[in-house]
């Protein structure tokens, strides 16, 4: 058997890089076992397989090894099945944009939960600063101050005038990190800017609809000229959550986290109990309201992100 690290996947067919460098392509074996497993991708980028070649050339992954952390989601066609984005990563990198097609915070709160939830730590990158109106740039003070209240790192940058890329390099550096966000937001102009080497396919945003367009199809590894490795995943319109139960919804919110222990009742959810430091918090505006409010939309179990602020 051979051991090697998926770097892209294609449905059926996964490249895999060995441990000695070299590149194949691999699809399951027949006798890989699927029982058990919901996800729609039994194998995801980032995760270490172990395979043997046909004689054709290929490869036949015949097991999977166990995974230090993955993110998920709901898959967006099959309601009861899961997609796992990336496996074995050190850190996720949500990006951004305030401007068209503009990110709703609804979408980045789901998406932090389930990072928190798998013990994924997240840095926001905020992209396309260049194109800022003074409306734009008061909306970024609030951004940054809701999410580095909650213990968040928020990075400001702009693939364009370069403004960010080498703090953006400095945390990329020696760490295999996860690129995700709306379609349109610039991720592969930033990673673009980052390492030119990769040289990236972009398009420009739909002027008709001022949404973005497509251009990564398919999850897929690079490594980086100055160390580390990116998984660029493709643009997602909306993150359905994964198995998070009411109780427990506040333990991913950093700050009604911390906010809890100073609640009356130990399983206060935060709605209207009495003695409850979050709502409190919330009310004497200690507390970002985007925040609070997609909390309850979380609690509520909407899914419809359009209703989330």
């Amino acid at each position: 058997m051979i051991r090697a690290k998926v770097f892209r996947s294609t449905g059926s067919w996964y490249k895999v890089l060995t441990e000695t460098g070299e590149e194949v392509q691999c699809r399951l074996a027949g006798q890989f076992r699927m029982k058990g497993i919901k996800n729609t991708n039994p194998i995801a980028v980032g995760d270490w397989v172990h395979f043997e070649l046909g004689k054709d050339g290929s490869g036949y992954i015949h097991r999977l090894e166990a995974r230090e952390n993955y993110i998920i989601r709901r898959s967006v066609n099959l309601a009861k099945r899961t997609h796992i984005i990336a496996a074995n990563i050190d850190q996720s990198l949500l990006i951004i944009s305030l401007v068209p097609p503009r990110t709703l915070l609804g979408f980045v709160d789901r998406f932090l939960v389930t990072a928190e939830a798998y013990s994924i730590p997240s840095l926001i990158v905020v992209n396309k600063q260049d194109l800022h109106t003074e409306e734009e740039q008061e909306e970024l003070q609030y951004v940054r101050t809701a999410y580095e209240d909650a213990g968040y790192e928020v990075l400001v940058c702009s693939a364009q005038s370069g403004l960010g890329i080498s703090t953006l390099k400095e945390r990329l550096a020696h760490k295999v990190s996860m690129l995700s966000g709306n379609s349109g937001v610039g991720k592969s102009s930033l990673i673009n800017a980052v390492d030119p080497t990769l040289d990236l396919r972009t398009k420009e945003i739909s002027k008709a609809y001022q949404l973005g367009q497509h251009t990564t199809t398919f999850a897929e590894l690079f490594p980086l000229q100055f160390g580390g490795q990116i998984i660029d995943t493709p643009g997602i319109k909306s993150f359905g959550l994964i198995d998070i139960e009411r109780e427990e919804l506040g333990h991913f919110f950093p700050e009604i986290f911390s906010l809890a222990a100073s609640c009356k009742f130990h399983n206060c959810l935060h709605l209207a109990e009495p003695g409850c430091a979050v709502r409190k918090a919330y009310e004497e505006q200690k507390l970002a309201p985007t925040r609070y409010e997609n909390y309850l939309k979380i609690l509520e179990g909407d899914e419809d992100e359009s209703v989330y602020r």
